[in-house]
C-alpha cells in the first residue's frame, strides 16, 4: 500500500505538549539503522528504535516505552516492504538476536554501515574537514563464516511461536533468544557458523537428552553442562570442541566420548570447569580429554596455534583482507621499528615482522604474551619481541625500547585509557593505524590527537561479520610534523 494511503492522522505529529505514550500506535518511515543494528525512523520530534524493521520500508508500530527524545517500538505490521528487504535464510531469525540484518540484501548492508560509520565518526570527520571514508569492504563468502561459535545450555527454553504444543521447554543447547538472558533458543542450525559445526551441535544436544545430563539452571545455581564452544581451523580443518560443565566425572567423560564416537571430524577435545555464577564459557581449570589440546590456522604464511580461550579472529578469510589493509596502511619500511600495541598474540605483528627492522609488541594479558612468543618460535620470526605490560609503565626512557616509526593499535571495545593516548602523544610516532571494533570509542580516542598534530588520511571499513551490524574499521593517521621537520 503506498503511504499516501495510509491513516493521515497517525502521521500528522503529536498536538501540542502531547507526549508518546505506552501503547500508542503511529506509522513510521524507517530511514536507517542504529549501531545495534535497529531499525530508525521519526514519529514527529521522536526518534523511533524499532527491532526487526528495514530501512525503506513504512510499518505500523506501537510505543513499548520512551525516554526522553527516544521511543522503543515494536512492529505492529508491514505497510510498505523495503525494495532491500530478502528473506531471511536462517529459521530462527524471528527469536534470534544475532544476525539482525539477515532481512536485508548483503549490498544494502555494507552501503548502511558506511553510513553508521559515518555517524559514529562525526566529531573527527568534522575535525580533518573531509569525509575519508573509504566504501565497505565486504565479504565474498557471507555464510559460514565464523570458525567460533559459543553456545549454551540452558533448562530455560525460549519457546518459539512456530513450534508445536508439548515440546519440552527444561533443556536448550543453543543461543540467548533476542533482548532475553535468562533463556536460551533451541538451535537447530547456524548458518554463520562453519558448516561441520552444526553437526556437532546437534549430536551434541542430543545426546545429553539421552544420557539424561542436566542443564545449567543459572537461578539455582544447579546442574552439569554449561557450555559448549566450537572452533575450526578454515584453512586447516582442524576442529576443537570445548566443553564447560559445573564439576568433573565419569558422565562427562562418556558424554565427550560419545560426541567423539559420532564425530571423528573432532581433533580436539577440551573440557573446563566452571562452578562460579558468571555464565560465561571460562573455566577454573581444563583438561585435555582427546588430541593436542589446540588447534592450528593459517594465515598467509604463518601458522598460528588457538587453544581454547585463546582469542583468535572469528572470520579467517575476512581477517586476511583485514591484515592485507593493515598491512597497506602500516606501509612499513625495511629500515622502520613498529610498535604493535595491544598485540594480543602478536598476529599483525607477527604479519608484518618480514616487512620492518624490528617489531615490539605490548600486551597487558601475560597469557597472550607466552602465545605471542609460541606463535613467534613456532614461524622462526626472529626480529620480534614482546612485553607483558601497560604502555603507560614500560615504555620510559631508560626502558631500552626503540621509539617507534609505525604504531598499530588494536584496542578492546572500550577503546583506549587515557595514560595510553597520553604516551602515544609522548611517543608521537610518524604514523599511527588504530584498528577499531568499536567506531564511537574511536572517534573519541582520536580527537585529542587529531588536536596535536595528528591528520586523519583515511577510514576503511572491513566487515567482518555479515548480516550484524558489527563493523571493523582501520584509520590511518599521519603526523603533520613527523620528528625532524622544522
Amino acid at each position: 500500500m503506498p503511504t499516501s494511503q495510509f491513516d493521515s492522522a497517525l502521521l500528522t505529529p503529536l498536538p501540542e505538549g502531547r507526549k508518546p505514550r505506552r501503547d500508542d500506535e503511529f506509522l513510521c518511515v524507517i530511514d536507517s539503522i542504529n549501531a545495534r543494528g535497529t531499525g530508525v525512523g521519526n514519529w514527529g520530534e521522536y526518534r523511533a528504535r524499532i527491532p526487526g524493521a528495514v530501512p525503506g520500508s513504512t510499518v505500523l508500530a506501537q510505543v513499548v516505552k520512551r525516554r526522553r527524545d527516544r521511543l522503543d517500538s515494536r512492529i505492529l505490521e508491514l505497510r510498505e516492504a523495503s525494495p532491500d528487504a530478502v528473506a531471511p535464510r536462517c529459521a530462527h531469525f524471528e527469536s534470534c538476536g544475532g544476525c539482525s540484518f539477515q532481512g536485508i540484501a548483503y549490498a544494502r548492508q555494507l552501503e548502511l554501515m558506511g553510513e553508521l560509520a559515518r555517524r559514529e565518526l562525526a566529531p573527527v570527520l568534522a575535525l580533518s574537514g573531509a569525509d575519508v571514508v573509504e566504501p565497505v569492504l565486504g565479504c565474498e563468502s557471507a555464510w559460514n563464516y565464523r570458525n567460533k561459535m559459543d553456545f549454551t545450555f540452558s533448562n530455560r527454553r525460549w519457546v518459539e511461536e512456530s513450534e508445536p504444543e508439548g515440546m519440552d521447554r527444561d533443556f536448550a543447547l543453543g543461543l540467548h533468544s533476542r533482548g532475553r538472558y535468562d533463556k536460551v533458543l533451541a538451535v537447530g542450525r547456524c548458518d554463520i557458523q562453519f558448516e561441520a559445526g552444526n553437526g556437532i551441535l546437534m549430536s551434541a544436544s542430543k545426546l545429553a537428552r539421552e544420557m539424561d545430563l542436566a542443564p545449567w539452571d543459572t537461578r539455582e545455581h544447579v546442574g552439569l553442562l554449561r557450555h559448549l564452544v566450537l572452533r575450526h581451523g578454515a584453512h586447516t580443518g582442524e576442529i576443537m570442541v570445548y566443553l564447560v560443565t559445573s564439576r568433573a566425572g565419569e558422565d562427562v567423560t562418556r558424554y565427550a566420548e560419545a560426541l567423539l564416537a559420532a564425530h571423528p571430524e573432532i581433533t580436539t577435545f577440551v573440557h573446563g570447569v566452571n562452578d562460579g555464577r558468571a555464565s560465561v564459557a571460562t573455566s577454573e581449570c581444563e583438561s585435555v580429554l582427546y588430541g593436542p589440546g589446540m588447534i592450528c590456522e593459517r594465515l598467509e604464511e604463518l601458522t598460528f596455534e588457538i587453544s581454547a580461550t585463546s582469542f583468535f579472529q572469528t572470520n579467517t578469510l575476512q581477517a586476511e583482507r583485514l591484515m592485507g589493509v593493515i598491512r597497506e596502511e602500516a606501509a612499513v619500511q625495511s629500515n622502520e621499528v613498529l610498535l604493535d600495541l595491544y598485540c594480543g598474540a602478536g598476529v599483525i605483528g607477527l604479519l608484518l615482522a618480514k616487512d620492518a627492522r624490528e617489531v615490539v609488541g605490548l600486551e597487558r594479558e601475560p597469557s597472550s604474551i607466552r602465545d605471542a612468543i609460541r606463535n613467534a618460535k613456532r614461524n622462526g620470526v626472529e626480529n620480534i619481541r614482546f612485553v607483558a605490560g601497560e604502555v603507560e609503565s614500560v615504555w620510559s626512557e631508560d626502558s631500552g625500547l626503540p621509539k617507534p616509526d609505525i604504531c598499530i593499535v588494536d584496542p578492546p571495545r572500550a577503546g583506549l585509557h587515557p595514560k595510553v593516548i597520553k604516551t602515544l602523544l609522548q611517543l608521537s610516532p610518524p604514523r599511527l593505524v588504530y584498528v577499531s571494533c568499536n567506531l564511537a570509542a574511536a572517534a573519541r580516542d582520536l580527537t585529542p590527537l587529531l588536536e596535536s598534530g595528528y591528520e586523519l588520511q583515511r577510514v576503511r571499513p572491513v566487515d567482518l561479520f555479515p548480516h550484524t551490524p558489527h563493523l571493523e574499521g582501520v584509520l590511518t593517521l599521519v603526523h603533520r610534523h613527523p620528528r625532524g621537520d622544522d
